[in-house]
């Protein structure tokens, strides 16, 4: 499909109702720029960590979230980074959603057998510096990747988690053997969208309900609905992100099996930020509302934050 010159793929998925079909439609701008991370509007901390995670030689980095929460745009902005002629760069991914420049990238096929594990097993074959496994779907594709971040490659993957400290979890609770994951994994970035509010009709949210929560410390805004946003109050979307770097007080508490809520703890005093507290960050930006923070947010929250 081309409109205004533009390539744009469609993604269709289509279910039979009772009533009639039911259609969903998602559009990738194919001719698009990807982002550049410092597009994402990453908190400093978040932005200057990724940026050295970028950095390493081996390792995993994982982008946690739900679907629809932005990871793969995340990941592309990571390999744009270090999208240059001295590293390989080779991705398997189902779909394929943007082409870039200066990276293989393979799409998966399940009907010829071509699965993520298959795949990735065959990239590991052509020497590569960096890989981007799409998602870890199952064990063997999360100990494939892990023995690939062990012999020399920097691996890039998602997986579908509340929140970081979860991942962990989730690779332990997938088959892998936790001091494998210890000393694999070097960052977990979690994330999530929220709606901006309307440049044009947004107000003060000077509400009981939200100074309860917010007191006076933060100034929070409403969109109003006007011409410019559809009576919506809100004109496209960004995302709030937490990110864990593994320090070895966290690697030695993986080992031990540690719970998500212990990790999560522990790196409280490396700085860690939870989602909520980055969308706080946003809301005091004037970019979104506590509505839309507490929205994505809810599945993850502490009992302090809750």
């Amino acid at each position: 499909l081309r409109l205004a010159g533009n390539q744009i793929d469609v993604r269709v998925s289509v279910i039979p109702m009772i009533h009639g079909e039911a259609v969903v439609m998602r559009l990738l701008h194919q001719t698009g720029t990807v982002l550049g991370l410092d597009r994402l509007a990453m908190g400093d901390r978040e932005q200057h960590l990724f940026r050295e995670t970028l950095g390493l030689s081996h390792g995993i980095v994982l982008v946690t979230g739900p679907t629809g929460s932005g990871k793969t745009t995340t990941l592309y902005a990571g390999l744009q980074e270090i999208n240059d002629s001295e590293r390989k760069i080779i991705t398997i991914e189902d779909p394929v959603e943007y082409q870039v420049k200066g990276v293989n990238q393979i799409q998966v096929n399940e009907k010829t057998g071509l699965t993520f594990a298959r795949g990735l097993r065959s990239i590991l074959r052509h020497d590569p510096d960096v890989v981007l496994v799409g998602e870890i779907r199952d064990a063997e594709t999360a100990s494939i990747a892990v023995q690939a971040s062990l012999t020399g490659h920097l691996v890039f993957s998602t997986l579908h988690t509340n929140d970081s400290p979860s991942a962990l979890t989730r690779l332990v609770d997938m088959g892998v053997e936790p001091y494998l994951v210890a000393s694999s994994v070097d960052a977990i970035l979690a994330q999530r969208l929220v709606r901006v509010l309307c440049p044009h009709c947004k107000e003060p949210d000077d509400s009981t309900e939200t100074r309860e929560v917010l007191g006076d410390t933060i100034q929070a805004f409403r969109g109003v609905g006007c011409e410019q946003c559809r009576q919506t109050g809100f004109s496209g979307r960004r995302a709030i992100f937490e990110l864990m770097d593994m320090r070895e007080d966290l690697r030695r508490l993986v080992m031990e099996g540690c719970s998500a809520g212990q990790l999560r703890e522990a790196a409280r005093a490396f700085g860690w930020c939870s989602l909520y507290e980055d969308g706080l960050r946003v809301v005091g930006e004037g970019a979104t509302t506590l509505a839309e923070v507490l929205r994505v947010c809810k599945a993850g929250l502490t009992e302090d934050e809750g």
